[in-house]
């Protein structure tokens, strides 16, 4: 196959994107299909192979539904159990009684950076989702930014905070300070969080809002409020203590090989699933099939998704401007390749990883060769990761679907949120520099 160039992937990219987003808005196509065909469409661009295309395809399929296939099943099912059980009604009806109506976008902007401090973005969102569905019920407030409150708000930790992956292996990789990397990703997301959260505000300001659909009073046939949190906050704080562990200690105690277990996120969905269970015990084989048929609409998309990914990684849009003419951009270049692997092939771990395994040689160059210059990095590959979430993302698509949005008003308010995001944080990174 011959060489690549910078317009070629960059027209490849770009004509891959719009073709999805006029299959599935205008002309109505599914979206696993809108998104197979234009990877076939953005592979011919790229002039790679039928046989390569092909096996790409496949390929990028299998291992999106592959790591994560089993939470998202696990997680619609635990949606459908506390739906049915009457969890998120009473857990909506608390949380709006004692913050308000109008205040319930916000709740969910923290809700999801703290849930997102342990667990993956992905993971997090599922497990909420189903609340979030009945606050926004409740409420009155359009689902469009009740959704992107909570999806902002997890993904501000996601990209910035170790115990994440990408994060955590660029942080390894580059021999930065793990500790100092999650102090000053945690603090730098308060920030990208809000300015998240305001834009999805300013976007949506037209918007009005639905009639409430039901009272506040809370449905006398749900559970009590500590069994309808549980299924919540136990897979939660499972999670998290595991993660938590992993990085501050290597024993191998029986203790902590049973957290290790417990602490999967499998494992802790499924233990939520069975608290869950125990309080719709008369729905059990409904909502495994509900949730089953559910989470198979989900798969089926974000193995779309992982296809076409995997086709525009092809590209090789990263390697493209990583060259030593570039390193007088300092902070700005890290960001630079990570942001274009991101919104080239989706997903955010693989786009820092990659930019850091491009960018280690490249540090004396940059004068990021110290402790401090290699946290800035890692920090400015996070901001980096962030944008552009878009219709290759594995997590676009579970905000889209278990938060019930069309594709258009997602790409319209989550993915342009995700770019104030990355920029808001590139802005506090580079703010750090100086203080450092």
């Amino acid at each position: 196959m011959a060489s690549i160039s910078l317009f070629q992937s960059i027209t490849a990219l770009i004509t891959g994107i719009i073709l999805i987003v006029l299959l599935t808005t205008r002309f109505r196509v599914h979206a696993f299909f809108a998104l197979v065909l234009a990877a076939v469409v953005t592979g011919s661009i790229l002039q790679l192979p039928v046989l390569e295309i092909i096996s790409t395809l496949k390929t990028g399929m299998g291992n999106i539904i592959g790591s994560l296939g089993l939470i998202i099943i696990l997680g619609a099912v635990l949606g459908q159990a506390m739906e049915y059980s009457g969890s998120t009604a009473v857990l909506a009806s608390y949380v709006l009684k004692h913050i308000g109506m109008k205040r319930a976008p916000i709740a969910m902007s923290i809700v999801g950076y703290l849930v997102g401090m342990p667990i993956f973005c992905d993971s997090g969102f599922i497990v909420m989702s189903s609340l979030n569905a009945a606050m926004a019920k409740r409420s009155g407030i359009p689902i469009i930014i009740m959704s992107s409150s909570l999806a902002t708000g997890l993904y501000a930790v996601h990209c910035l905070m170790p115990p994440h992956p990408g994060i955590t292996a660029a942080t390894t990789n580059l021999q930065a300070d793990i500790g100092k990397v999650m102090l000053y990703g945690l603090l730098i997301a308060i920030p990208v969080a809000i300015a998240g959260y305001r834009w999805i505000a300013y976007i949506t300001r037209n918007q009005k809002n639905n009639i409430p659909q039901e009272s506040l009073e809370t449905n006398s046939k749900g559970p009590a409020l500590l069994m309808a949190i549980c299924p919540i906050v136990i897979p939660i704080l499972l999670i998290g203590l595991r993660a938590m562990f992993s990085l501050e200690s290597s024993a191998h105690s029986i203790s902590l090989q049973w957290l290790d277990v417990l602490g999967m996120p499998e494992v802790a969905l499924s233990i939520g699933i069975v608290i869950a269970l125990f309080s719709a015990r008369n729905n059990i084989a409904t909502i495994l099939i509900s949730g089953a048929e559910k989470a198979a609409v989900v798969l089926l998309i974000i193995g779309g998704g992982g296809a076409f990914g995997a086709i525009l990684s092809k590209a090789g849009i990263g390697q493209h401007i990583a060259n030593p003419t570039l390193t007088a951009m300092g902070l700005f270049l890290p960001f630079l390749i990570t942001s274009l692997l991101k919104t080239a092939q989706g997903s955010s771990t693989v786009a820092i990883i990659t930019a850091a395994a491009i960018l280690q040689p490249l540090l004396p160059a940059l004068k990021l060769d110290s402790d401090t210059g290699r946290i800035i990095c890692v920090l400015a590959m996070g901001a980096g990761s962030m944008m552009i979430s878009h219709t290759n993302d594995a997590y676009f698509w579970v905000i889209s679907k278990f938060g019930e949005l069309e594709i258009r008003e997602t790409l319209k308010v989550y993915s342009t949120a995700t770019i104030v995001m990355g920029l808001t944080a590139l802005v506090f990174v580079y703010l750090l520099s100086l203080l450092l």
